[in-house]
């Protein structure tokens, strides 16, 4: 089968590797609109972050050939394994991460992998594989079946991308095509083994806050929906800390702790954090790349606990139509003004309601960028 791998960051890569002799395109080699490389192309295997929309992608659907998802060919690479697929708006990888831990508590042959930062058809053998999957991976698959599929929330995402709520959501949705356990939240109008931060758990969570109860929640009906045993649950829970970049007390500096949410890319995620600090006087950093969200629900939410807001990015300017604060720019600077304005006792929360991309590769340079700030402030 002759294949084109479209996209070669990490995900791309590990495709490229999996496939005898593929055709690699990419924006660093400079060929993304030499459409005649689809010259004998069966299949296009697509990185995540290229849009459908692109050239070369119309062009393949024009001439009939089959586009699909790096994690569709991870899916076919591992015919024996057993799959359990996470998605939602935020918690993903939270929830994934937590799966995996699980899985191992029961002594499980697991793999963890997908959106979490490991490309599925880098996993070679597992009884088990615990997959996150984005909208973005799961626009394009067509086999890909679960045997646990879970969907965590939905909410307004990644607009600029889909162009609508309901194009997000029906992505979202493609998990539960071929899946034989659903487990939906409880209240969202789906059929399926139900969920919520209510339900009684064999163990509390050691993570803070009613998002990550509620994560903890679809996690235990994942693994009970998996035949996982209960105290092998309760271990997991008890024991399993999270995972960087999602509420991530990264220190203390004069009696002033600073929190790492730099995973909160959208407004609700923002929110859960706002909800689980609700009982501190919290000074927050906002801001970041646009998704084309309305930061409305965010203004509303900002209780008297928060004073005063930092914003950062370009969205700075949109976000201060709505939100009072102040303009700080960079992160750096933001860290710098909070840590001046802040007292004892107090909490500096990044946790942007933005994406990254205008100051920042990822989410994940935006939080390690913030952990070096605050270590370089003066004790």
């Amino acid at each position: 089968m002759r294949a084109l791998v479209y996209g070669l960051a990490r995900s791309g890569r590990s495709a490229a590797e999996r496939l005898d002799d593929p055709v690699l395109v990419d924006r660093s080699l400079g060929n993304e609109s030499d459409l005649s490389l689809l010259d004998g192309v069966e299949v296009v295997v697509k990185s995540p972050g290229v849009p459908n929309g692109v050239p070369l992608l119309v062009e393949a659907r024009r001439r009939g050939i089959a586009i699909w998802s790096e994690v569709e060919l991870g899916f076919r690479l591992l015919p024996d394994a057993k799959l359990v697929g996470v998605t939602g708006t935020n918690g993903k990888t939270t929830t994934t991460e937590l799966l995996g831990a699980i899985f191992r508590a029961a002594g499980r042959d697991v793999a963890v992998a997908g959106n979490v930062g490991t490309p599925l058809t880098s996993i070679r053998a597992a009884e088990w594989v615990v997959c996150e999957l984005s909208s973005f991976q799961l626009e394009d698959v067509h086999e890909l079946a679960c045997d646990v599929a879970v969907l965590l929330n939905l909410e307004p995402d990644h607009l600029d991308r889909h162009g609508s709520f309901e194009a997000y959501r029906d992505a979202k949705l493609r998990i539960f095509e071929r899946s034989r356990a659903q487990v939906v939240p409880r209240g969202l109008d789906l059929t399926g083994i139900e969920f919520s931060a209510d339900d009684e758990l064999p163990a509390e969570p050691l993570l803070r806050g009613a998002h990550n109860r509620e994560n903890a929640a679809a996690a235990t009906a994942a693994a009970r929906a998996a035949g996982i045993a209960e105290d092998d649950i309760a271990e997991a829970l008890r024991t399993f800390r999270g995972v960087p970049h999602r509420l991530e007390d990264v220190g203390e500096r004069n009696g002033v702790r600073y929190v790492n949410d730099s995973k909160a890319t959208n407004v609700a995620a923002t929110l859960r954090a706002l909800a689980a600090y609700s009982d501190e006087r919290l000074h927050l950093i906002l801001g970041g790349s646009t998704k084309g969200e309305d930061f409305t629900p965010l203004a509303e939410a900002i209780g008297a606990n928060v004073q005063p807001v930092h914003f950062i990015g370009e969205e700075a300017e949109r976000m201060m139509e709505v939100i009072d604060g102040h303009v700080d720019g960079t992160l750096d600077r933001a860290v710098v003004h909070a840590a001046r304005l802040a007292r004892p006792g107090e909490v500096v929360l990044l946790s942007p309601a933005c994406a990254s991309y205008d100051q920042f590769d990822n989410f994940e340079q935006r939080g390690d960028a913030f952990r070096a700030a605050v270590l370089e402030l003066e004790q």
